[in-house]
C-alpha cells in the first residue's frame, strides 16, 4: 500500500470574508500525502527551506507520513498567499515566493524508488517524467497538471501522458489542453494523449472519471460552511490516489469508488483552513461520510473498509 506522492510543500497565508490566517502548511503534496494517508501509506517527496517549523514537520509525522524524501534546503521555504471573495469559488494571488522549490529536482531515495503508486503532484511535467524514471515496478501512476504548464511546457506534458496510467485535471484546464469546449469530448480526447484514465475535477459540482469504454461522474459532498477551499482539488487526487492503493487494484469499480473517496476527503478538507480538519479525522468520520455519499448514489456501502484504520 505505498504511496509515492511528489508535489509542492509551502507556507500559505490565506484571506477569506471571514478571516485571515497566516503560516498555514499548504502546497500540492501536502493536502494529497495527509489526505491518502487515511488509506495508505504515504511516502513524500518535496523540498523546504532551513526555516521550515518543527510544528509544521510534525502534521506529517502525527499522519505516519513517510519524510525520507523530503529535502531540505538552504534558503526559504516556498510560500503562497492568497484571497478569496465572498462566494469561494473565486481567488486572487496577493504573492508567490517559491525560493527553494525553484531549484526542485526530486530525487528519490530507495524506499521511494519502490513504491507501488504514484501521484505526481502539480509541478513541471519534465520534473514529473525524471520522478517517472527513477521508479523501479509501478503499478498505477497518475499526474496532476495546471494551465500554467499546459501553457508553457506543453510538449513535456504531451510526452508526460504517454507514460502515465492517469491525468488529473480540472475542467478549465482539460478544456484548454484539448480545446474542446465540451466536457465529455474532452476527456475522451485526454485518453487519445495517451493515459487509460482521465479525472476532470469540477470543483464544487464533483468530478467526471473517463476510461475506454467507461464514464462515471460523482457529485461533491455537499458542504454548508466552506471555510477555506485551499488545497481540495489536492486532496482529492490523495484521497483518490490513497484509496487505488488500498484496494491494490486498477479495474473501473476501483476507480469510482477511489473518485468517491476523494470527493469525501475533498469535503473534509474545506471545513477548515490548512489542514486542520483533515488531520484531526477518525476512520468513523469518514465511514459516516461515505455511508452519507453512498446515500447520494449507487455506491456500495461496504466500501468504506477500504480505509486504512486511523491513527
Amino acid at each position: 500500500m505505498s504511496l509515492l506522492v511528489v508535489g509542492s510543500i509551502g507556507i500559505d497565508d490565506v484571506k477569506t470574508p471571514r478571516e485571515a490566517r497566516k503560516d498555514l502548511l499548504g502546497g500540492s503534496a501536502s493536502y494529497a500525502a495527509v489526505a491518502a494517508s487515511y488509506f495508505a501509506e504515504p511516502r513524500l517527496v518535496g523540498v523546504v527551506g532551513e526555516d521550515f517549523p518543527g510544528e509544521l514537520r510534525r502534521i506529517f509525522q502525527r499522519r505516519g507520513v513517510d519524510l525520507a524524501g523530503m529535502q531540505v534546503e538552504p534558503g526559504r521555504t516556498f510560500r503562497w498567499s492568497g484571497e478569496y471573495f465572498h462566494n469561494m469559488n473565486e481567488r486572487r494571488t496577493l504573492s508567490v515566493a517559491l525560493n527553494v522549490f525553484e531549484r526542485f529536482r526530486p530525487d528519490l531515495p530507495p524506499s521511494c524508488r519502490e513504491a507501488s503508486y504514484a501521484l505526481l503532484g502539480n509541478i513541471a511535467p519534465s520534473l514529473q517524467t525524471h520522478v517517472l524514471g527513477q521508479m523501479r515496478r509501478p503499478r498505477f501512476t497518475m499526474a496532476d497538471t495546471m494551465d500554467l504548464w499546459i501553457r508553457t511546457a506543453r510538449d513535456d506534458l504531451l510526452r508526460l501522458l504517454k507514460k502515465v496510467d492517469a491525468i488529473c485535471m480540472n475542467d478549465s484546464e482539460a478544456r484548454e489542453l484539448t480545446g474542446e469546449p465540451n466536457l465529455n469530448r474532452a476527456g475522451r480526447a485526454l485518453l487519445r494523449l495517451g493515459p487509460s484514465w482521465a479525472i476532470v475535477k469540477k470543483g464544487e459540482h464533483g468530478s467526471l472519471l473517463f476510461g475506454k469504454d467507461a464514464f462515471f461522474s460523482t457529485p461533491a459532498f455537499p458542504v454548508e460552511d466552506v471555510q477555506d477551499p485551499t488545497g481540495a482539488g489536492d486532496a482529492f487526487a490523495g484521497g483518490f490516489m490513497g484509496s487505488v492503493a488500498r484496494q491494490r487494484r486498477t479495474d473501473f469499480a476501483t476507480l469510482q469508488r477511489a473518485a468517491a473517496f476523494g470527493s469525501v476527503m475533498a469535503a473534509f478538507t474545506v471545513e477548515s483552513f490548512s489542514l486542520d480538519r483533515l488531520c484531526d479525522l477518525s476512520s468513523g468520520d469518514i465511514k459516516a461520510r461515505w455511508r452519507a455519499f453512498a446515500r447520494m448514489g449507487d455506491y456500495d456501502r461496504r466500501d468504506a473498509g477500504a480505509i486504512r484504520r486511523a491513527r
